[in-house]
């Protein structure tokens, strides 16, 4: 599986606005996107303008057809004038869950 964490500084005057927005780019990632596995949102307790994204996808062509989906695109729209400064992005393969152990777990996605 191929995994990506993302750290994102928002500006302060941004954050609640930018939590929301990224609510629902993580929706339609996990309801939507038959190859996204997670899509985890964090917020750091000390540093409260800094959000951590953990996303899983089955291969790089899924992650790349994110990039294209609807809610993504509103999202990046949205959001781009939030950032305070430039985000960083680390690409990791996933070791467990397994590939199975993580598309068994796609259907619990939807519980939120």
């Amino acid at each position: 599986m191929y995994a990506i964490f993302v750290t994102i500084n928002v500006k302060a005057e941004n954050v609640e606005e930018f939590g929301e927005a990224s609510f629902g780019d993580a929706e339609g990632a996990c309801r939507d996107e038959p190859g996204c596995f997670r899509f985890d949102i964090n917020r750091d307790p000390e540093i409260p303008t800094r959000f951590y994204l953990y996303e899983v996808y089955r291969d790089e062509d899924a992650f790349q057809a994110h990039l294209e989906a609807p809610h993504f695109l509103a999202w990046r729209e949205k959001v781009s004038a939030m950032f305070d400064g430039e985000f960083e992005k680390v690409v990791m393969q996933t070791v467990f869950p397994s590939e199975s152990g993580w598309e068994a777990q796609k259907p619990g996605l939807l519980n939120w």
